[in-house]
């Protein structure tokens, strides 16, 4: 097993020795999630730590939408129980880069996009292609996106 997953069952075991009704709910719907990974496809595997962690990532952005649409539907409650889940999950990712440090990779890779003769709002793929592997998990590819427009155009 892996570490990642072990320290989540740990943590499960932990908050429901405590009685901790939202960490114990979200820890038990992320391992689930894992298991549908593992099981998925033609045949069933063990995910790595990097795969679990894409999965904690999915779950975690899945609460962010959701806590989004709770709040504009006017059910602060329910936006706010999915913000606290959000944040209980992110403690299991790698800490995301700052909007600077985003800015200066990206910089970095339209500068080199630029070299090899892509420029414009066409270079976006060929930037992307730059970025990607740098930020892998460190940052939300929407908010990539939306940095590399921004240097782009401006």
């Amino acid at each position: 097993m892996t570490t990642l997953k072990s320290k989540l069952k740990e943590d499960l075991t932990t908050a429901m020795k405590a009685r901790d009704e939202l960490t114990s709910s979200t820890l038990r719907l992320t391992l689930t999630a894992i298991t549908k990974e593992e099981v998925s496809g033609k045949s069933s595997r063990e995910l790595s730590d990097d795969e679990v962690q894409k999965v904690i990532a999915k779950e975690a952005k899945k609460r962010r939408e959701a806590a989004e649409a709770f709040a504009q539907g006017g059910r602060t409650e329910q936006a706010e129980r999915e913000r606290a889940e959000g944040a209980l999950l992110d403690a299991y990712l790698p800490k995301q880069l700052s909007d600077d440090e985003l800015d200066a990779i990206v910089a970095q890779a339209v500068a080199e996009a630029k070299a090899a003769g892509a420029e414009g709002p066409r270079a976006m793929g060929a930037v992307m292609k730059i970025v990607n592997p740098k930020v892998a998990g460190l940052a939300e590819g929407g908010r990539v996106a939306a940095t590399v427009k921004k240097l782009l155009a401006g």
